[in-house]
């Protein structure tokens, strides 16, 4: 990924403050909309709500469910983000890179894999409940999925973006967000409809439910992530476009 590609929702942040300042938006101010602030930058979307997020850890902004995003008393330190990633980019590498892994384990994968998996399968079942938001299992269960390959390549590949992930604060902020465990109890039917393809040793099916289990993540996180429209467009999402490549 090159640095031209890693500062894209920086520069919308950039230009978000310079409207915010032309604007004259002062502290208490309710915003534009991301709908609003998409089309007077000419950007997308999925842009627009990453660089929200950067903004809101920054502490410039706050995101109030069901209200709109509002300003803060506060400025914004862009050093101190420089080294984060968008969620949705994240999650765009992701749907690429795991999808094709899922698919070659679907070929490799044993019996003591299988085993694995269901373990981690149960540990997720056990916490998500729990409200301090464990996620262990969740990632273990992707890890082991990359394990199942037999390549330390594609294993490295899949921990890499699981330790950016880890290390996001704007994920953080904006995973914060899930309160409802049915968003949970979802992920886990996708994370068993993962585990049945392996099983039968499906390689289309195992890629294909990848696929659709992180498109699922980011289409919530998406909706939480732009309270001035609950009924947002799904196909402006940034992972559309790692369908096209699938």
């Amino acid at each position: 990924m090159t640095a031209a590609v890693q500062r894209r929702y920086q520069d919308v942040a950039a230009e978000l403050r310079a409207l915010i300042r032309t604007e004259g938006f002062r502290p208490g101010d309710r915003l534009l909309t991301e709908r609003q602030i998409a089309q007077r930058l000419d950007v997308g979307r999925s842009l627009v709500r990453d660089a929200i997020v950067m903004l809101e850890v920054e502490g410039l902004v706050q995101v109030r469910q069901g209200s709109g995003i509002y300003l803060l008393d506060g400025a914004a330190t862009t050093s101190a983000m420089a080294d984060d990633i968008g969620p949705f980019e994240l999650l765009e590498a992701r749907m690429i890179i795991e999808s094709a892994v899922a698919g070659l384990a679907a070929a490799t994968v044993t019996k003591a894999d299988i085993t694995a998996m269901r373990e981690a399968l149960e540990e997720e079942r056990r916490v998500m409940g729990c409200a301090d938001g464990d996620y262990s299992g969740d990632r273990r269960f992707h890890l082991l999925i990359a394990e199942a390959t037999q390549n330390g390549v594609l294993v490295q590949m899949v921990t890499d973006l699981w330790d950016r992930r880890a290390r996001s604060r704007m994920w953080a902020q904006l995973h914060s967000r899930v309160f409802d465990q049915t968003y949970r109890a979802r992920w886990l039917d996708d994370h068993q409809e993962i585990l049945d393809a392996l099983r039968a040793r499906d390689s289309l099916r195992a890629r294909k439910a990848m696929s659709d289990h992180i498109a699922h993540v980011s289409q919530i996180l998406m909706q939480l992530s732009d309270p001035d429209d609950p009924s947002f467009d799904g196909y402006l999402f940034s992972t559309a476009r790692a369908h096209q490549v699938l």
